[in-house]
């Protein structure tokens, strides 16, 4: 039975001029996680441009984010068992890495788009992403290159916790 949805987000992010987690996440022990919509947009520039972007999974060596709090979907719902955490240790999340860790990352999902545009990963009926729990990688959504501008990034990963 599902116990609930969640949104991990930041908005406005400054992103480092390099390789950046946006996002990234990671099962604690008493909920398997299922991905159902990733997604990251910008407002800090007028110019066409595309960028790469990557889900991934991380076995070790954990990027160093900044904490967030995910919000729940429905009101009725509990807080998610996962909390905001600056190493990814396990049940945490954060956005906006300062530092990647040198952890070899797994790319799931390979893309590009125009930042005029924005990006947006759903999940579909054969292609669900589920990180069971106490699942030792993180999961989370990167640029593997540096974007050409830095200011005003949004993203989003929402999820379902599994009981």
């Amino acid at each position: 039975m599902a116990r609930g949805v969640y949104v991990l987000k930041g908005q406005g992010l400054t992103v480092v001029n390099a390789v950046v987690t946006l996002a990234a996440l990671r099962p604690d022990t008493s909920a398997a996680i299922e991905i159902l919509r990733v997604w990251v947009s910008q407002d800090g520039s007028a110019t066409s441009a595309m960028q790469s972007v990557e889900l991934f999974t991380q076995p070790t060596t954990f990027p160093t984010v900044v904490a967030a709090t995910p919000e729940k979907t429905a009101r009725g719902d509990q807080a998610s068992v996962i909390v905001g955490g600056t190493a990814l240790a396990a049940g945490t999340c954060g956005v906006n890495a300062s530092a990647e860790g040198a952890g070899a990352k797994t790319v799931i999902v390979p893309d590009a788009f125009n930042v005029l545009d924005g990006w947006v990963w759903r999940t579909e009926r054969d292609g669900n992403i589920v990180l069971p729990a106490s699942y030792a990688s993180c999961f989370g959504v990167h640029f593997p290159v540096a974007p050409t501008s830095l200011t005003r990034w949004n993203v989003g990963i929402m999820y379902r916790e599994l009981a």
